[in-house]
């Protein structure tokens, strides 16, 4: 198979040497000096400039509409998948690993990621501005009314699949990509986002890891597998906790 997993990165970082693997600068259109090394997502079709409030999303816009591949993914320079959960860029999903599980399965994704005591509804306006998720469910109720009923179940779920990570076979990509940026696309013409922070513009990414779920609910002619993910750098359990605690105090990180 022709596999490529685009690894979204907004600085320069040690990238695997897994033919699987296409660093991807995010942003490149903004920045165009910080880096020669990676992929730009600026050329041919693209959203590079919508970087500040799409995250990661412009790399996998520029990959659906770039790439001709058997299928796609996207990870993160610190997150990837992983058989081994090993902190290693040589124990990182491999090329041959992928295809033996796309040869079983349309979608690879990333493991669950529970909140047990909140709802992903209350995760995200905790942490959150409220106007644009409530916009979101608008504009499925209005335009995709055939997918409501699954991003009410998603939403009231404790866990999620998050980072808008996984690999995906080129028909339900496409499949997704289309109707993820509709939406969004949609819900920014009807959101006004100039007075929040740097931070909270990022809202259009924020949103779409809720999009993933729903399409997958949707969808479920599309066989999936999860496999472990491994974030390169050490998390500060302490301060990630003391976080989610002020978050649901004071709704404010």
């Amino acid at each position: 198979m022709d596999v490529k997993v685009l690894v979204a990165a907004h600085k320069n970082y040690a990238m695997p040497k897994d033919s699987l693997y296409l660093p991807v600068f995010v942003g490149k259109e903004i920045h165009p000096d910080v880096n020669h090394t990676f992929q730009g997502d600026n050329t041919g079709d693209n959203i590079s400039v919508k970087n500040p409030t799409y995250n990661e999303l412009t790399a996998i816009y520029w990959g659906w509409k770039n790439l001709d591949l058997d299928a796609m993914g996207l990870v993160h320079y610190r997150r990837y998948l992983s058989l081994n959960h090993r902190k290693s860029l040589d124990d990182v999903l491999s090329k041959k690993q992928a295809e033996a599980l796309l040869a079983d399965h349309d979608i690879i994704l990333p493991p669950k990621r529970r909140y047990y005591i909140e709802s992903n509804e209350s995760h995200y306006l905790h942490a959150h501005h409220h106007e644009p998720f409530e916009v979101m469910r608008q504009v499925i109720r209005e335009q995709y009314p055939e997918y409501l009923p699954s991003f009410e179940k998603v939403v009231k779920r404790t866990w999620a699949h998050m980072f808008n990570m996984f690999v995906m076979k080129k028909q339900p990509l496409n499949e997704y990509c289309t109707w993820m940026f509709a939406v969004l696309a949609e819900v920014e013409k009807r959101t006004d986002i100039s007075n929040y922070s740097a931070y909270e513009k990022r809202v259009y990414g924020f949103l779409s890891e809720l999009l993933l779920d729903t399409w997958l609910d949707k969808n479920t002619q599309y066989s999936t597998v999860e496999v472990k993910y491994v974030f390169m750098e050490h998390t500060n359990w302490f301060k990630k906790g003391g976080k989610f605690i002020l978050r649901k105090i004071t709704g404010h990180a």
